[in-house]
């Protein structure tokens, strides 16, 4: 059965076969088609074109002047956790650094102890009401990482999770082991770097429960030497690697990341001209991710000046629950524009086809491609794309339709 969607007022999102990521000049430029159809079959974008030529179809949507733009892709989130930190907001509002929270026992750790003590179907239950929102808000595709298990045993829960929510939504699931995330309670340094190294990881690939391999490369956390013996043990089994990096400090994460051919450095909250030197032509995704520095008050990543540079940009939640307690990508593209200073043009790559790039599935999703999922946004009549980031607070999406279904 083939949908058509009719009275598109404008497609915006449009990418020729092939291209997988946007760079340099071309984060300016989208391709646009006015008074619009475009064509389902089954879950697949199948073809578009103006209304004159609208062909025949199965069953319509009436977009009813309402724009057609790819939903979201979130290249980076932790939304499988237990419980809030919301003690530790109080903890900020009273002037506590992310690094002074972190040193009395909260942070990353806080969540492990939460996570330890709940059942692997609580999990589940807690982490799909946040998948639910996410989808909610026009995200269709999302990387999970674990990371919040901190031994060999909770990981695996954590990675299970993620795996029950891979078959169980509509999204586009990646999935990431992000055993680096911190040391756990148990072990000293040396000793936890050997277990991620030997045990989890061979673990991890036995039973198939993730795509890549991440570390938090930064200050406090692991050094760039323990990340590359991480990367290396990860790409033995087949994991790609990706990279926490230069949230805390300027830390050599990008530059072990482009060494090891990372699909995506993120954070890179604190970069300077070597790391924009080092990811020139590598096939690493700068990912930056605007809800952290708003909730931390860290400085916004400089995606203009990589931009400048030659580089592309992906931005992505990084939804949490100590540093980014949101998941709402419109928020992530508005402010992009707001306080990174991108074009909407700009934020809407970012936040579509260079973050699909920055999980591995460009050729998948991302953009309205014909091939590619149908994963869509039907906006409310008499928008602009302007008009997203401008009214940031407004409720904009009309219709969410991922692999050709309306979701709502």
């Amino acid at each position: 059965m083939n949908t058509c969607i009719k009275n598109i007022s404008e497609i915006i999102g449009i990418v020729p076969q092939g291209i997988l990521r946007k760079q340099g000049p071309e984060m300016n430029e989208t391709g646009t088609l006015t008074n619009a159809y475009l064509l389902i079959d089954g879950d697949r974008i199948a073809a578009f074109g103006p209304m004159a030529e609208m062909p025949q179809a199965d069953q319509y949507i009436d977009a009813e002047g309402g724009m057609l733009l790819p939903s979201f892709c979130d290249s980076h989130t932790h939304i499988v956790y237990a419980g809030t930190r919301d003690g530790e907001f109080l903890d900020k509002i009273n002037g506590l650094s992310y690094e002074e929270i972190a040193a009395r026992g909260g942070g990353i750790l806080n969540s492990s102890d939460r996570l330890h003590e709940c059942s692997e179907d609580e999990l589940y239950r807690q982490s799909m009401i946040r998948v639910n929102e996410m989808i909610a808000k026009g995200t269709g595709a999302i990387e999970i990482k674990s990371g919040y298990g901190l031994n060999p045993e909770d990981e695996m829960k954590m990675l299970r999770v993620i795996k029950r929510i891979k078959q169980n939504c509509p999204a586009l699931i990646m999935r990431t082991f992000l055993g680096a995330h911190a040391i756990g309670r148990k072990y000293t340094h040396e000793e936890y770097v050997r277990v991620v190294c030997e045990e989890m990881i061979p673990a991890v690939a036995r039973e198939g429960l993730a795509d890549f391999v991440d570390v938090f490369c930064d200050e406090g956390f692991f050094t760039v030497e323990d990340t590359d013996r991480i990367l290396s043990a990860g790409k033995n089994f087949g994991l790609r690697p990706k990279i926490h990096a230069n949230e805390l400090a300027v830390s050599g994460g990008v530059q072990i990341g482009v060494k090891h051919n990372a699909l995506s450095v993120d954070h890179l909250e604190k970069t300077t001209d070597a790391e924009i030197e080092a990811l020139r032509n590598s096939v690493t995704m700068p990912t930056m991710l605007p809800g952290s520095s708003f909730f931390l008050g860290l400085p916004f990543g400089r995606a203009k000046e990589f931009i400048q540079a030659g580089l592309g940009v992906a931005l992505a939640s990084d939804y949490n629950p100590g540093s980014s307690p949101s998941g709402d990508m419109r928020f992530v593209l508005a402010m992009g524009c707001i306080r990174m200073r991108l074009t909407p043009v700009q934020a809407l790559n970012a936040t579509t086809l260079n973050s699909a790039y920055a999980m591995g599935i460009s050729d998948q999703v991302g953009s309205i491609t014909v091939g590619k999922r149908a994963n869509l946004i039907i906006t409310r009549p008499y928008h602009s794309l302007n008009m997203i980031p401008y009214h940031y607070q407004t409720p904009w999406i009309h219709q969410l339709i991922l692999n050709g279904s309306i979701i709502q």
